[in-house]
């Protein structure tokens, strides 16, 4: 199994839109019932503000390096990155649990 986490936080040089970020976010929580290489899927969001946290949290895994490509380059994930892309940062960590 390869957990994928992935960190988002709002690009600095970007106003804060929270109708945007909404909207974004319930688009990521929906892609984990829509890519079925995808076992288990959690987005969260950032609770406390702290100058390390970042906005928002992915969680998710699949069974393998393979599943994870056809995860990364599934369409409506690819559609899902060039809207995120504009807005937010964000860092990934991939390992196998």
């Amino acid at each position: 199994m390869i957990r994928h986490v992935v960190l988002f936080r709002r690009k600095t040089d970007v106003e804060k839109d929270l109708a945007r970020e909404a909207a974004l976010a319930e688009r990521m929580t929906a892609l984990g019932a829509q890519i079925p290489a995808i076992r288990h899927w959690r987005v969260a969001a950032n609770e406390l503000v702290r100058p390390i946290s970042w906005d928002y949290v992915l969680e998710s895994e699949v069974e393998s390096a393979a599943a994870l490509d056809a995860y990364l380059f599934h369409p409506l994930h690819q559609a899902l990155v060039a809207d995120l892309k504009p807005y937010f940062d964000w860092a990934a960590v991939d390992y196998t649990v």
